[in-house]
């Protein structure tokens, strides 16, 4: 019995290298791409209900974390149809990876949402500027299992998030911050996906 187990954690070792060694092509640049359009319709819907975002702290968590919530189940509905048809056998593994590369961050933005509207609202401007900061090291995180090219997509979240921190008020939360932030990048990761792996977009 334990020349088993030991030949099937031999077995799941030699899966787990590979799939390390493997590139990712679980996200779809079509999904992508409707996140990004997504983000630039809330951006428009903020500005038409929300003009002053800063004295309605829940009503703006509201738009944007739904908006995160959906954008999340459609990729994630998809990047798991798509890693079983494309990685086959390697995507349990594949998914795992994935999903343990940006859990750090998603996890770190959750708590940092949850302090600054709980504890401290004063600063509640910089919470956009830190979700992008945020978004932009998950993206940093996954780059060694993604096209090279997708350090550029995290390089502009890194430098959209600081410069909401740079403007040091309340016009941080105004729509564009985060329309022009995650709508550009989105369409910046399906434009990467698209030119750097052709057949990502082969989508069911």
């Amino acid at each position: 019995m334990s020349d088993l187990h030991k030949a099937l954690g031999d077995i799941s070792s030699i899966r787990r290298h590979l799939a390390q060694s493997t590139e990712f092509r679980g996200y779809g640049p079509a999904t992508l791409a409707v996140t990004g359009v997504l983000a630039l319709l809330t951006a428009s819907a903020q500005a038409i209900w929300l003009p002053d975002p800063a004295k309605h702290i829940a009503a703006y968590l509201c738009i944007w974390l739904s908006t995160a919530a959906v954008s999340c189940g459609l990729t994630g509905v998809q990047m798991y149809t798509r890693t079983r048809r494309i990685h086959s056998g390697l995507s349990n593994e594949m998914i795992r990876m994935a999903v343990e590369q940006f859990l750090p961050a998603a996890g770190t933005g959750l708590l940092i949402t949850i302090v600054l509207a709980h504890f401290v609202p004063t600063v509640f401007w910089m919470l956009p500027g830190l979700w992008q900061v945020i978004f932009s090291l998950g993206i940093f995180s996954s780059c060694r299992f993604m096209p090279r090219l997708m350090i550029v997509a995290g390089v502009w979240y890194l430098f959209t998030g600081l410069g909401c921190i740079a403007l040091g008020d309340d016009r941080a939360l105004a729509p564009w911050t985060m329309g022009l932030a995650y709508g550009v990048g989105q369409l910046m990761v399906a434009g990467i996906l698209l030119t750097a792996t052709p057949e990502a977009a082969d989508e069911d």
